[in-house]
């Protein structure tokens, strides 16, 4: 599971990261969880920034996630092109 963006804050690190199958898919997106999440959720992020599915998060989770999926969209969108390329290096963005 390539990791693509790092989200370090107090409470916390969340990881957006994609799956070796998500190629396979139409749409680009990102799987987003803790360290210890087992069910990550899902978020769209073409044609705009959406839910897909909520995995092991709670509703205020799911908002935070989407705020910064929206905020980073474009870097997200990058980071998943360079690990169709092949050149990933995880971006770490620190608050």
């Amino acid at each position: 599971m390539p990791k693509l963006l790092l989200y370090i804050t107090m409470k916390g690190t969340w990881i957006f990261l994609i799956f070796g199958t998500d190629s396979n898919e139409n749409r680009i997106h990102v799987h987003v969880g803790r360290k210890a999440t087992k069910n990550y959720c899902k978020i769209w992020l073409q044609p705009k920034v959406e839910l897909c599915k909520s995995g092991d998060l709670t509703n205020a989770e799911i908002k935070e996630v989407l705020e910064i999926a929206e905020k980073y969209k474009d870097d997200l969108i990058r980071q998943w092109n360079n690990y169709m390329s092949g050149k990933l290096r995880i971006k770490i963005i620190r608050k």
